[in-house]
Protein backbone atom coordinates (compact mmCIF):
# COMPACT_ATOMS: atom_id res chain seq x y z
CA UNK A 1 0.00 0.00 0.00
CA UNK A 2 1.29 3.17 -0.69
CA UNK A 3 1.77 6.22 1.60
CA UNK A 4 -0.59 8.46 -0.06
CA UNK A 5 -3.37 5.34 0.21
CA UNK A 6 -2.48 4.85 3.65
CA UNK A 7 -3.09 8.68 4.72
CA UNK A 8 -6.83 8.83 2.82
CA UNK A 9 -7.73 5.37 4.55
CA UNK A 10 -6.35 6.80 8.30
CA UNK A 11 -8.46 9.98 7.25
CA UNK A 12 -11.48 7.39 6.67
CA UNK A 13 -11.07 4.71 8.94
CA UNK A 14 -13.88 4.17 11.03
CA UNK A 15 -17.79 4.25 10.98
CA UNK A 16 -19.93 6.21 8.43
CA UNK A 17 -23.66 7.19 7.98
CA UNK A 18 -25.17 7.54 4.29
CA UNK A 19 -26.56 11.15 4.55
CA UNK A 20 -29.78 11.04 2.24
CA UNK A 21 -30.36 14.71 1.68
CA UNK A 22 -26.77 14.66 -0.15
CA UNK A 23 -26.99 11.07 -2.12
CA UNK A 24 -28.21 9.14 -4.27
CA UNK A 25 -29.11 5.50 -5.70
CA UNK A 26 -29.89 5.83 -9.33
CA UNK A 27 -30.29 3.13 -12.30
CA UNK A 28 -30.35 3.56 -15.97
CA UNK A 29 -32.23 1.40 -18.35
CA UNK A 30 -32.38 1.44 -21.97
CA UNK A 31 -35.70 2.09 -23.51
CA UNK A 32 -37.24 0.97 -26.76
CA UNK A 33 -33.20 -0.22 -27.35
CA UNK A 34 -32.61 3.85 -28.48
CA UNK A 35 -32.80 6.13 -25.28
CA UNK A 36 -31.75 5.84 -21.53
CA UNK A 37 -34.15 6.34 -18.30
CA UNK A 38 -32.50 7.38 -15.33
CA UNK A 39 -34.59 6.82 -12.04
CA UNK A 40 -33.74 6.98 -8.54
CA UNK A 41 -35.00 5.52 -5.05
CA UNK A 42 -35.56 8.55 -2.58
CA UNK A 43 -35.64 6.54 0.74
CA UNK A 44 -32.70 4.88 2.09
CA UNK A 45 -30.10 4.18 4.88
CA UNK A 46 -26.77 2.94 5.35
CA UNK A 47 -24.18 2.18 6.96
CA UNK A 48 -20.57 1.21 6.63
CA UNK A 49 -17.33 1.25 8.52
CA UNK A 50 -13.46 1.87 6.41
CA UNK A 51 -10.46 0.03 7.65
CA UNK A 52 -6.95 -0.29 7.01
CA UNK A 53 -7.37 -4.28 6.57
CA UNK A 54 -10.07 -4.41 4.11
CA UNK A 55 -11.55 -7.78 5.26
CA UNK A 56 -12.42 -5.31 7.89
CA UNK A 57 -14.35 -2.91 5.84
CA UNK A 58 -18.04 -3.44 5.31
CA UNK A 59 -21.35 -1.22 4.34
CA UNK A 60 -24.88 -2.05 4.26
CA UNK A 61 -27.27 -0.15 2.32
CA UNK A 62 -31.16 -0.60 2.35
CA UNK A 63 -34.03 0.98 -0.23
CA UNK A 64 -36.95 1.67 0.17
CA UNK A 65 -38.54 -0.27 -3.54
CA UNK A 66 -41.84 2.03 -2.84
CA UNK A 67 -39.70 5.32 -3.42
CA UNK A 68 -38.84 4.30 -6.42
CA UNK A 69 -39.39 7.70 -8.74
CA UNK A 70 -38.40 7.99 -13.33
CA UNK A 71 -39.88 11.13 -13.26
CA UNK A 72 -43.08 9.70 -14.85
CA UNK A 73 -46.37 8.53 -13.01
CA UNK A 74 -47.39 5.49 -14.94
CA UNK A 75 -44.25 3.81 -15.09
CA UNK A 76 -43.31 4.60 -11.57
CA UNK A 77 -46.78 2.38 -10.70
CA UNK A 78 -45.52 -0.11 -13.04
CA UNK A 79 -42.56 -0.50 -11.15
CA UNK A 80 -43.78 -0.85 -8.06
CA UNK A 81 -46.07 -3.55 -9.28
CA UNK A 82 -45.98 -6.94 -9.00
CA UNK A 83 -44.30 -7.02 -13.18
CA UNK A 84 -41.11 -5.35 -11.56
CA UNK A 85 -40.28 -4.51 -7.47
CA UNK A 86 -44.01 -5.67 -6.14
CA UNK A 87 -43.17 -3.46 -3.37
CA UNK A 88 -46.56 -4.65 -1.21
CA UNK A 89 -44.37 -8.13 -0.90
CA UNK A 90 -40.67 -6.89 -0.93
CA UNK A 91 -40.51 -3.77 -0.02
CA UNK A 92 -36.74 -3.32 0.42
CA UNK A 93 -33.27 -3.83 -1.61
CA UNK A 94 -30.64 -4.49 0.72
CA UNK A 95 -26.77 -4.41 0.09
CA UNK A 96 -24.74 -6.14 2.28
CA UNK A 97 -21.01 -5.80 1.56
CA UNK A 98 -18.66 -9.52 1.81
CA UNK A 99 -15.21 -7.79 0.62
CA UNK A 100 -13.22 -4.44 -0.37
CA UNK A 101 -10.11 -4.76 -2.54
CA UNK A 102 -7.77 -1.19 -2.42
CA UNK A 103 -7.11 -0.61 -6.14
CA UNK A 104 -5.15 3.14 -5.23
CA UNK A 105 -5.67 6.10 -2.93
CA UNK A 106 -8.67 6.87 -4.99
CA UNK A 107 -10.17 3.80 -6.04
CA UNK A 108 -11.75 0.20 -4.89
CA UNK A 109 -13.82 -2.59 -5.28
CA UNK A 110 -16.23 -3.25 -3.36
CA UNK A 111 -17.93 -7.16 -3.54
CA UNK A 112 -21.10 -7.63 -2.07
CA UNK A 113 -24.35 -9.56 -2.24
CA UNK A 114 -27.83 -7.41 -3.69
CA UNK A 115 -31.15 -8.90 -2.83
CA UNK A 116 -34.17 -8.08 -4.86
CA UNK A 117 -37.50 -9.95 -4.13
CA UNK A 118 -35.75 -12.27 -2.05
CA UNK A 119 -33.47 -13.20 -4.70
CA UNK A 120 -29.39 -13.02 -3.68
CA UNK A 121 -26.27 -12.65 -6.37
CA UNK A 122 -22.90 -11.21 -6.14
CA UNK A 123 -22.06 -7.70 -7.18
CA UNK A 124 -19.02 -5.88 -7.78
CA UNK A 125 -19.31 -1.88 -7.61
CA UNK A 126 -15.94 -0.17 -8.60
CA UNK A 127 -16.13 2.76 -6.12
CA UNK A 128 -13.89 6.43 -6.21
CA UNK A 129 -13.16 8.22 -3.17
CA UNK A 130 -14.36 11.75 -3.90
CA UNK A 131 -13.09 13.88 -1.21
CA UNK A 132 -13.22 14.41 2.59
CA UNK A 133 -13.32 17.06 4.10
CA UNK A 134 -12.78 16.92 8.64
CA UNK A 135 -15.57 19.29 9.26
CA UNK A 136 -18.22 20.15 7.35
CA UNK A 137 -20.79 23.29 7.73
CA UNK A 138 -22.35 20.93 10.60
CA UNK A 139 -19.55 19.89 12.52
CA UNK A 140 -19.23 16.89 11.60
CA UNK A 141 -16.02 14.45 9.35
CA UNK A 142 -17.70 14.25 6.09
CA UNK A 143 -17.35 11.83 3.23
CA UNK A 144 -17.55 11.34 -0.87
CA UNK A 145 -18.29 8.24 -2.87
CA UNK A 146 -19.09 7.20 -6.13
CA UNK A 147 -20.10 4.02 -7.13
CA UNK A 148 -21.07 1.68 -10.11
CA UNK A 149 -21.86 -1.00 -11.72
CA UNK A 150 -23.64 -2.99 -14.00
CA UNK A 151 -26.47 -5.86 -13.12
CA UNK A 152 -28.84 -8.30 -15.46
CA UNK A 153 -32.12 -7.34 -14.25
CA UNK A 154 -33.80 -11.29 -15.11
CA UNK A 155 -31.26 -12.52 -12.37
CA UNK A 156 -33.44 -10.75 -10.00
CA UNK A 157 -36.73 -11.78 -10.99
CA UNK A 158 -37.52 -8.68 -12.96
CA UNK A 159 -38.43 -10.40 -16.08
CA UNK A 160 -41.12 -8.49 -17.40
CA UNK A 161 -40.61 -6.84 -21.40
CA UNK A 162 -42.77 -6.14 -24.56
CA UNK A 163 -41.04 -7.64 -27.42
CA UNK A 164 -40.44 -4.50 -30.32
CA UNK A 165 -42.18 -5.25 -33.72
CA UNK A 166 -38.88 -3.88 -35.07
CA UNK A 167 -36.58 -6.35 -32.94
CA UNK A 168 -35.19 -5.70 -29.57
CA UNK A 169 -37.46 -5.12 -26.23
CA UNK A 170 -39.12 -2.63 -24.45
CA UNK A 171 -36.68 -2.43 -21.80
CA UNK A 172 -33.38 -3.37 -21.58
CA UNK A 173 -31.85 -6.32 -19.45
CA UNK A 174 -29.10 -4.34 -18.70
CA UNK A 175 -28.94 -1.91 -15.70
CA UNK A 176 -26.34 0.72 -14.39
CA UNK A 177 -26.58 1.21 -11.41
CA UNK A 178 -24.74 5.11 -10.02
CA UNK A 179 -24.28 5.81 -6.59
CA UNK A 180 -23.55 9.26 -5.44
CA UNK A 181 -22.75 8.80 -1.85
CA UNK A 182 -22.34 12.06 1.07
CA UNK A 183 -21.35 10.38 4.19
CA UNK A 184 -20.72 11.76 8.13
CA UNK A 185 -18.51 9.51 10.48
CA UNK A 186 -20.47 8.26 13.31
CA UNK A 187 -18.80 9.31 16.66
CA UNK A 188 -17.49 6.44 19.02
Amino acid sequence: MTQTARSRLDQLAGRWAIDPAHSSFDFIAKHMMVSKVRGSFGEFEGIFTVDLDGAKSSAEVRLKTASVDTKHADRDTHLRSPDFFDVEKFPEITFRSTGVELISADESRMTGDLTIKEVTRPVTLDVIFDDYVAKDAFGSARAGFSASTKVNREDFGLTWNVALETGGVLVSKEITLDLQIAATRIEA
